[in-house]
């Protein structure tokens, strides 16, 4: 989210600050042993030697690795975790799998899935860029959904099937936010709120918009983050 982008909301009263973004991105051969912990491993070494506090942000399934890297914060650097924000993520009890939170919905994880495309070895999946633009981005700009779709990498097969591992000592003690979308196709609006009553004790914002509320509604995503940050940095 570039700063331009963001000017509407900073000129209303956001905090100053530096953003850490952490893009999954690289070969098969580099991911193909990758972990969770791995995951939060390297969000970690990147913050080190920056001055906190921080507000990690999770998209998507990267609900669970921010969860994580706020808690290894906490018990680390007590003070150094100022918020945990899901932008229509995975925000998960400790122990619990997102297949396991839509089955209590009365629903299989679907979404993407019927889309993915398997390789040979069954180990990895791909997701088409027309599946990617129709699922994930159908309210962005239709250049933008192309764009968005075209930056998608091959991903493990485990990893949307992750369990996460927080306390609440941890995570649990950290003031958080969750951004819902109410057109998501990917993570259906029901799954979202049955998230939310599992962890309870977030604020909630909602965008009327797909599943990276971020590419339509730049403005509208800035703002509801930096209200967030400037109530807890």
């Amino acid at each position: 989210m570039g700063v331009g982008r963001c000017g509407a909301a900073a000129h209303r009263g956001g905090p100053r600050g530096r953003c850490a973004g952490f893009a999954r991105r690289g070969s098969l051969a580099d991911g193909d042993c990758v972990t969770v912990d791995d995951m939060v491993d390297h969000a970690l070494a990147a913050l080190s030697g920056t001055e906190g506090p921080w507000i990690v942000v999770g998209h998507s399934g990267g609900g669970i690795v921010a969860t994580m890297v706020v808690d290894r914060l906490v018990a680390g650097q007590p003070g150094s975790a100022a918020g945990l924000v899901y932008l229509t993520g995975m925000m998960l009890p400790s122990g619990i799998g997102f297949p396991a939170a839509c089955k209590l919905v009365g629903a299989p994880p679907q979404g993407i899935e019927p889309f993915l495309q398997p390789t040979a070895d069954g180990l990895v999946t791909l997701v088409p860029p027309e599946a990617a633009a129709e699922i994930f981005f159908q309210c962005a700009d239709p250049a933008d959904a192309r764009a968005a779709a075209a930056r998608l990498i091959p991903q493990l097969n485990p990893n949307w099937m992750t369990v996460p591992h927080w306390t609440a000592e941890g995570a649990g003690s950290v003031p958080g936010l969750y951004i819902e979308a109410l057109q998501d196709r990917s993570m259906p609006i029901a799954v979202q709120r049955t998230m939310q009553l599992l962890v309870p004790g977030a604020r909630i914002e909602t965008i009327d918009t797909d599943h990276a509320p971020q590419l339509p509604c730049p403005d509208r995503a800035a703002y509801v983050l930096l209200d967030f940050a400037s109530g807890h940095l």
